[in-house]
């Protein structure tokens, strides 16, 4: 398997994971996705007071990702890039689908993995759904080829209006074992969907 960096992500990577049909539709009667709040931004202490980091794994790609507290037991797929250099996304009408990148990082090995999915599609909410309701400390568990679980704490759950999207942070290079989930979020607009993305940050605290 070929590995590129994920700089190469273009800063579009998940603006085509949702674009709100379903709340056009049933504008009405459907609640907006949760948005995570303040409180669950990263704070400028850096790591101080996260938990402790967990040996990196050989890689191994995912086969599915647990999110226990907001519900979510996903298979995962894998994504490449579009020609316009933007993150591929799962095909809309699966849901319950989530993808990660499989050029880069795999989830557990040292380097940032990416993984991704739709938040809602016309038939109503998908896997990430309620990704922004997610907060610091909560577990991510993923189910990896190899037989193995990388078990993973959130360090910050932040949200981001395309326009001003924070590449390096978010797919920048780490020197430990590092996730984050994506999905749309934001701001949302009848004529053009979400304006922005949900980002969950976490690191591998364990593995079984």
């Amino acid at each position: 398997m070929r590995r590129v960096g994920n700089s190469a992500i273009a800063a579009v990577t998940a603006t085509a994971l949702c674009c709100g049909v379903w709340l056009l539709l049933d504008a009405a009667g459907t609640e907006a996705p949760p948005q995570p709040s303040a409180a669950q931004a990263r704070t400028g202490a850096g790591r101080a007071g996260q938990a402790p980091a967990a040996p990196a794994l050989p890689p191994s790609p995912p086969e599915r990702v647990r999110i226990p507290a907001i519900g979510v037991d996903a298979p995962t797929t894998g994504l490449g890039l579009t020609p316009s250099g933007s993150l591929d996304v799962p095909p809309p009408e699966q849901a319950g689908l989530a993808g990660w990148y499989e050029a880069g990082t795999t989830p557990g090995e040292t380097g940032t993995a990416i993984v991704a999915g739709h938040v809602d599609n016309a038939e109503g909410p998908a896997v990430f759904y309620r990704l922004g309701a997610l907060e610091k400390g909560s577990v991510i568990e993923i189910d990896r080829r190899d037989g193995g679980v990388a078990v993973f704490t959130v360090d910050a759950v932040e949200v981001y209006a395309a326009k001003d999207f924070p590449d390096e942070k978010v797919y920048g290079a780490a020197d430990r074992p590092e996730l984050r989930v994506i999905t749309c979020g934001g701001a949302y607009s009848r004529s053009t969907g979400y304006q922005g993305n949900v980002v969950v940050f976490a690191h591998l605290t364990g593995s079984r």
